[in-house]
């Protein structure tokens, strides 16, 4: 029996390239910005480097633990992330930026809950889903129990309002359901109905209709609603095939907004140009192939579906930062795991690559214990002589 150890070398070393890349062009695009608010141009980058720091201890002590722990308390997670959305409205705890109440005050920095509610639904719905295995095709069980639970989230998240963070987390947990064994014709139901709920949502508000309408054509209002949309393909058309080289961006200089969070892969692409965007997309196609291997070798539901959920769940931000930055989809502000700059996002993404460690790991561990189990049984004979 093959024990495939290099999926978790993979993984580890697929990531810390990443959070290594992303560090460089935190750096590149903050040291300015830094520099003038701050008067030290290493404001951001030291920030960023203890972000980087809490989660790789977060991912280690988490790929050391075994992660079927968290499956008995996964109710009294889901109580923590409720309690912790709501703090969000109380004054002093909840912090406000540009009329969005989405983080909690934590020393030295803030907190998003909607970011841990990700990974906390990705257990629930493993959980469920192997408790569940067999009835999944019916209604109540594949479909209205859960899409409830993600529901009651969703309302809450868009009271703040996060937009970005709902729409992931229901493609999250569709994509979870449809895995789960859920009937493809109560999905498209599902969907159906969502669209009219998602057509008055996103037309009910001015600012959102104005990044939909500017998407279709944003070189029609390119110093508004499409300001951020032309500054990204003005980065890529910079960057051309190999770059404009480390720190030497142009639209970094205050063009490109958000530059250093949701709109870190437009600066990837000017400075590092074609190659260093398609080394960045090649890391991520390869963390998730190494992800989805490491699910076909478990041995139960619900490590399967933790580790595809996991791998989703970072698979689905980044899909969606990508297709925002080369105006695929409206620009909705979803950082890039591992590169952009911001705590919340990246501590949870490192603690979900920390689990699905755990999770390769002993999965190989049980391979070994089997294969050593058979191989010793065998040494016995049996009555003809032959091996057993």
């Amino acid at each position: 029996m093959h024990i495939n150890t290099k999926d978790t070398r993979s993984i580890f070393i697929s990531v810390m390239i990443l959070v290594g890349i992303g560090t460089l062009m935190v750096y590149s695009s903050t040291a300015l910005m830094s520099m003038r608010k701050y008067e030290s141009g290493f404001h951001y980058l030291w920030n960023h480097i203890f972000t980087v720091c809490v989660g790789v201890a977060a991912m280690i002590v988490l790929a050391k633990t075994d992660y079927r722990k968290v499956r008995p308390v996964v109710y009294i997670l889901l109580g923590i992330s409720f309690i912790m959305l709501v703090l969000v409205f109380v004054p002093g705890i909840g912090v406000e930026a540009n009329g969005a109440r989405r983080w909690l005050r934590l020393w030295p920095t803030t907190f998003q809950p909607s970011e841990f509610l990700k990974i906390v639904m990705v257990i629930f719905l493993a959980d469920y889903m192997d408790r569940n295995i067999h009835r999944m095709k019916d209604i109540r069980y594949g479909i209205l129990i859960p899409i409830g639970v993600m529901l009651f989230f969703q309302g809450i998240i868009m009271m703040q309002p996060d937009f970005g963070a709902v729409m992931s987390l229901g493609i999250l947990t569709v994509c979870l359901l449809i895995l789960g064994g859920a009937r493809l014709r109560h999905i498209g139901t599902l969907i159906l109905l969502a669209m009219p709920v998602m057509y008055v949502v996103i037309f009910s508000s001015a600012y959102r209709m104005k990044r939909v309408m500017c998407f279709t054509d944003p070189w029609k209002d390119p110093f508004d609603c499409g300001f951020q949309l032309v500054q990204s393909f003005i980065a890529f058309g910079n960057g051309s095939f190999f770059g404009v080289g480390l720190g030497g961006s142009k639209q970094k200089l205050y063009y490109l907004p958000e530059v250093h969070t949701d709109f870190i892969f437009s600066l990837i692409g000017e400075e590092l140009g074609l190659v260093g965007a398609l080394v960045v997309i090649g890391l991520f196609v390869w963390l998730f192939t190494k992800g989805y291997s490491v699910a076909c070798r478990t041995k139960d539901p619900f490590s399967y579906f933790l580790t595809l959920g996991l791998t989703m769940m970072i698979g689905v931000q980044a899909i969606i930062n990508f297709s925002v930055s080369t105006g695929l989809m409206p620009t909705k502000g979803l950082p890039l795991p591992f590169l952009s700059y911001g705590g919340s996002a990246q501590l949870i993404n490192l603690a979900a690559v920390g689990i699905l460690i755990s999770i390769s790991i002993r999965n190989d561990k049980r391979v070994l214990e089997n294969r050593s189990y058979s191989e010793s049984y065998s040494l016995f004979p049996d009555h003809s002589g032959r091996q057993i």
